[in-house]
């Protein structure tokens, strides 16, 4: 299945992320990823949205979502010419037998220890979602007690910024 990364600045106002979901919603798109949080700018919102786009048309919903007021500027993130990242944490079985052995895995992926208690282990890490995926993998035959995954975080690669020229001006 092909996906698809949008980069979206929104203005950072209640009720944005429900429109543009919605938005995605209606034209039977499933995002697969979603992450929202402050840009430098505390008035506007970055959306990293990753969306499935097996047989249907991106660059409707992306003349649509242009046209909400609260759109500021949408950009197509391909993986070559962007950074992305996903974080995950997960809780994983580790006795006193196999707590080593969790603690190598953890070691070959870089990932950090943030929780220890007596039958298990917590691992932060971050990378792209092959990298996670592999990890969890590895990890799986220890026995994955719990998982949170966060959605692709993205910026374009370089020093140009979407923010750098924004074609609407925000209103208060």
């Amino acid at each position: 299945m092909n996906t698809t990364t949008l980069s979206v600045l929104v203005e950072n106002k209640p009720g944005v992320l429900a429109r543009i979901a919605g938005l995605f919603s209606r034209r039977g798109f499933n995002i697969e990823s979603l992450a929202v949080g402050p840009t430098e700018d505390p008035d506007i919102s970055r959306m990293t949205i990753v969306v499935s786009v097996a047989s249907l048309p991106l660059e409707q919903v992306t003349k649509q979502l242009n046209k909400l007021v609260n759109v500021i500027k949408i950009v197509e993130l391909d993986s070559s010419s962007s950074v992305q990242r996903e974080l995950v944490f997960v809780k994983v079985r580790a006795n006193a037998t196999t707590r080593s052995d969790v603690l190598e895995i953890a070691q070959m992926f870089r990932a950090r220890i943030v929780d220890v208690a007596p039958e298990s282990l917590t691992i932060e890490s971050t990378g792209t979602r092959d990298k996670l995926d592999a990890l969890l993998e590895m990890l799986s035959a220890h026995g994955i007690l719990e998982l949170a995954q966060s959605g692709i975080v993205a910026l374009g690669r370089g020093t140009r910024s979407i923010t750098d020229s924004r074609p609407r001006s925000l209103s208060a």
